[in-house]
């Protein structure tokens, strides 16, 4: 609310000031991204292979961000796995980006714990730079045009898995635990 002393005689806030406030007042998002933009990236999985936002047109890209000592991603791993075999014929690709470990360190990891999906390290890819993951396991959906359809932060189970592969327009089956998708520990 804008006070003045009395019509005649000069406000108490300037116009300088009154702007400088009203611009202070905004509220910016932490993350601003431009209005229709595509995911812009590019991996190389383990085993040499290449994918790009163009490759992958047509795709659903599940992108997990997970780490050999991370338990929850451990704990996720087989629904992941599964979500790939079941998709798979809707177009769903599964890339798991370890996050800042030795090709060496993940390779010896896989060989006691193998996986399903692609995976990629961090080194090998910008999908880390897009979506910044700072907890783990961290799930970003890419659709099919190429656009963010969803994230997830932590670990959330089979269930919270389908309802985010849901929002990129695969046909998900809710048929899991009725209380695990609210209970999922720092979904956002």
């Amino acid at each position: 609310m804008i006070i003045f002393r009395i019509m005649d005689r000069t406000p108490l806030l300037s116009r300088r000031n009154l702007l400088a406030a009203a611009g202070f007042s905004l509220a910016i998002p932490s993350r601003i991204c431009a209005l229709d933009s595509q995911v812009k990236f590019k991996a190389r999985t383990l085993d040499g292979q290449d994918f790009t936002t163009e490759s992958v047109q047509g795709k659903v890209v599940l992108v997990e961000f997970w780490a050999t000592w991370c338990p929850y991603c451990k704990r996720d791993a087989p629904a992941v796995d599964a979500m790939q075999e079941e998709f798979q014929d809707q177009g769903l690709l599964v890339l798991a980006v370890d996050v800042a470990e030795s090709k060496k360190t993940v390779t010896k990891y896989l060989s006691e714990s193998p996986r399903n999906c692609k995976i990629v390290l961090m080194n090998d890819t910008n999908l880390a730079a897009w979506f910044a993951p700072k907890t783990f396991p961290h799930y970003a959906v890419i659709d099919r045009t190429g656009h963010e359809a969803g994230e997830q932060k932590g670990a959330g189970g089979e269930r919270s898995l389908r309802h985010l592969l849901s929002k990129a327009g695969l046909r998900a089956d809710d048929s899991g635990d009725p209380g695990e998708l609210q209970s999922s520990p720092r979904r956002a």
